[in-house]
């Protein structure tokens, strides 16, 4: 494909991108935050005349199950500030004290239980915007939000930080309190006014509403509907801006395979977080230790490319979408978790990930001005004498640049380079770059949303055919919608620090649906829709599809159903066995065509027992496949849940046929809003591992943990050990 070709494709989307469709007739709300030198007590309570001050947020749309109206239940929201705080009232009216609290966790999903949500954008982009929120037993959480809130994808919710909240419940309504330091907050001084909004849901009455009225048909995090709060005066930024966050871990290990003796650890180590600017900051890290990170949640892989496990790292987690979100998740130029890791052939000629520990790491992101965004990583790995594995300096660099009412154009680097020799150069490129141009497409009413890119990756060796594209465009309105994409994989792009499942194809991805909102019944809306994936390789022609008919529904108990009807065609051009367990694989070079069902349920996440279920039976390849997946999860409120996993599938091939197992037990304790206990077993038949992984944490002050995990693994089949390790860590927020 020729690479000029690529490049018309990319500007030929630029037309679109005035697409500024006017939000609904309704005037955009206001609400007034007035200044107080009282001190204000963080308890639960309103009982301040200071709250008086200010002009409230009132009048909350409803969502769910309607959109027409005004909410059944109301909110009132009330906000103050001082030198150091924003200060923040909320006032949530009820039909009575049923609430449902899942546990006492930090950074819960607002999904299936009682909260409000509080949106600040103080760029007044409606493109970026720092999320706060409580439930009704004062239980806290914050993300960022990025690119307008267009896909859930964009909500991060791993974003953590330092800040006051207290709830009450009371009869009739609950309450909740929540004090914000400024130091906490990105926004440019002088400016007067922010935009914001705000979300609730109400289990009791089964309600979503929202400050400003959001359609349905749009996720309620989206930024394209924002109201607007007006400061008496400019907020200033605060003098903290510097946080120290040292830790120290130990532990010991001990691998049963290999019948080595144990071995210890000790660690210290530590993060900065600098604010240079109101909206630049600098985040730095040496040493850094992540034996706190949950284990990834594994799955049955039946396909022939890598499964995807998302970033976990405390560390890469913080302004990630600036970095991250460049082109989409199968083709994408840079995955932070590719740091520190690498894969390398051990004794017996198997290729095998190892991890190479990360010396020290720098992030500088942030706003330049309300248009401009930037960000700049560098991180360093040491070298491995056991596998020959250099150490490697990894340097992103990204600029985003805002266009119109929402939409952006970014540019990225990627560069991967040795600092150290290595025998082995056949095996590690002594560099790796690429080199990219996004534009995100977002139209003022979130009705038209889109993206294009071109990557280009630079390795030694042939490049003639190093380019990725690929160009979406999705647009919504109430009673339908349409998606079209196409993506480009060159057979040399070559993005070694990022996630890509395949190359040399060119793909296309159509979708549409249309939507039924019935006055009466069980569905809050429902109707039919088409998917499809069609690929083409070259020198090949047409070696994959993917084609399905469904029927899809909302129910107003909140839950979710889906039938799909799907026809396959996969021409492989490797041998490959679908089971992965090493039975005799397919033969390449020969097409196999295929059709199955497939069935989703979701049930009432707001009750205490609750499942989700997912049923596939047809055709598979040569021979035939029955597979389900769900999970059950029991609520004991508010202290916690017990959920079981459970993925099954029995495959009847000529060449195979086994049952692969995978069950995923999981209990998350809270006993306070500080003290935690989660832990996680999982039994996979595919990999022949049973793992566990408990992990205790104490948040003994804000954002300070003391962290105590402990991870088993053995094999499956018979439960002979294979390794195991206790770890504790401590870790200190300070502000300096």
């Amino acid at each position: 494909m020729n690479r000029y070709w690529l490049l018309l494709l990319l500007v030929c989307c630029f037309p679109f991108v005035k697409t500024a469709f006017a939000n609904e007739d309704r005037p955009i709300p206001h609400m007034f935050v007035g200044r107080t030198d009282q001190p204000l007590v963080i308890d639960g309570d309103l009982n301040e005349e200071v709250w008086m001050k200010s002009q409230p947020a009132k009048d909350f749309w409803s969502n769910f199950p309607t959109d027409t109206a005004l909410a059944p239940v109301q909110t009132e929201i009330y906000m103050v500030f001082d030198d150091q705080y924003l200060y923040i009232g909320a006032k949530c009216y009820s039909v009575g004290r049923d609430y449902v609290i899942p546990s006492l966790r930090r950074d819960y999903r607002a999904g299936g239980n009682d909260n409000i949500t509080f949106l600040f954008d103080p760029f007044s982009d409606r493109t970026n915007a720092f999320v706060f929120g409580m439930n009704p037993y004062g239980v806290r959480r914050e993300a960022l939000i990025s690119n307008g809130g267009r896909v859930r994808e964009d909500f991060d919710e791993s974003w953590d930080n330092k800040w006051k909240g207290m709830a009450k419940i009371h009869d009739g309504y609950w309450v909740c309190e929540l004090a914000i330091p400024f130091s906490t907050l990105r926004f440019k001084e002088n400016v007067k006014e922010w935009k914001f909004n705000s979300y609730r849901m109400d289990t009791q009455s089964n309600t979503r509403s929202s400050w400003h009225h959001i359609p349905q048909n749009q996720l309620i995090m989206s930024l394209a509907y924002m109201g607007v709060m007006e400061w008496e005066e400019a907020p200033k930024k605060s003098s903290s801006s510097i946080a120290v966050i040292p830790y120290i871990s130990g532990g010991v290990s001990k691998n049963y395979e290999e019948r080595l003796p144990s071995d210890g650890d000790f660690s210290i180590g530590g993060d900065a977080k600098i604010g240079l600017t109101p909206s630049m900051n600098l985040d730095l890290t040496v040493n850094p230790d992540f034996s706190q990170v949950e284990v990834d949640q594994q799955v049955l892989n039946l396909e022939r490319f890598e499964v995807f496990f998302p970033e976990r790292r405390q560390f890469f987690l913080e302004n990630a979408d600036l970095f991250g979100s460049f082109g989409e998740e199968r083709i994408n130029p840079f995955f932070s978790r590719r740091i520190g890791s690498a894969k390398v052939l051990d004794e017996e000629g198997e290729e095998i990930s190892i991890q190479n520990p990360i010396i020290y790491g720098a992030r500088l992101s942030g706003k330049l001005d309300r248009n401009w965004r930037a960000g700049l990583l560098n991180m360093q790995t040491a070298k491995d004498e056991e596998y020959d594995l250099p150490s490697y300096n990894y340097t992103v660099a990204a600029v985003q640049r805002k266009l119109f009412s929402r939409s952006n154009i970014g540019m990225i680097f990627v560069n991967k380079q040795t600092m150290s020799e290595s025998d082995n150069e056949e095996f590690f490129h002594p560099y790796n770059r690429v080199i990219g141009l996004d534009y995100n497409l977002a139209s003022s009413d979130n009705k038209w949303v889109g993206k294009s890119y071109v990557h280009r990756s630079f390795s030694p060796g042939d490049n003639d055919k190093a380019f990725a594209h690929g160009f979406t465009m999705e647009h919504r309105q109430r009673k339908y919608s349409f998606i079209w994409a196409h993506q480009y994989v060159g057979d040399d792009y070559n993005a070694e620090v990022g996630f890509i499942r395949r190359t040399n194809y060119f793909q296309v991805l159509p979708e549409a649906q249309m939507y039924f909102y019935p006055r009466s019944g069980p569905f809050n809306t429902h109707g039919p829709g088409m998917e499809m994936e069609m690929l083409w390789t070259p020198n090949y022609g047409h070696t994959d599809h993917k084609i399905g008919l469904y029927w899809d529904a909302k129910l107003r108990n909140t839950g979710d159903l889906r039938l799909t009807l799907r026809n396959e065609y996969t021409y492989l051009l490797e041998d490959f066995d679908p089971s992965r367990t090493d039975a005799e694989p397919l033969s390449a070079l020969t097409g196999y065509n295929y059709s199955s069902v497939n069935l989703m349920y979701k049930s009432d996440a707001r009750k205490k027992l609750a499942w989700d279920g997912e049923f596939t039976v047809g055709e598979f390849f040569n021979g035939r496949r029955y597979q389900v997946e769900g999970a059950l999860t029991y609520r004991y409120q508010p202290y916690g849940f017990i959920k079981f996993d459970i993925s099954y599938s029995r495959l009847n091939l000529p060449t195979v046929q086994t049952d692969l197992l995978l069950i995923g037990p999981r209990i998350d304790l809270t006993f306070t809003k500080n003290i935690f206990l989660t832990t996680f077993l999982q039994y996979n038949s595919q990999v022949d591992n049973f793992n566990i992984n408990t992990r205790f944490q104490w948040r003994f002050a804000p954002v300070s943990d003391f962290f105590l995990v402990y991870t088993d693994n053995y094999v499956a089949n018979n439960f002979t050990i294979k390794n195991r390790a206790l770890v504790a860590k401590w870790t200190y927020w300070l502000n300096i």
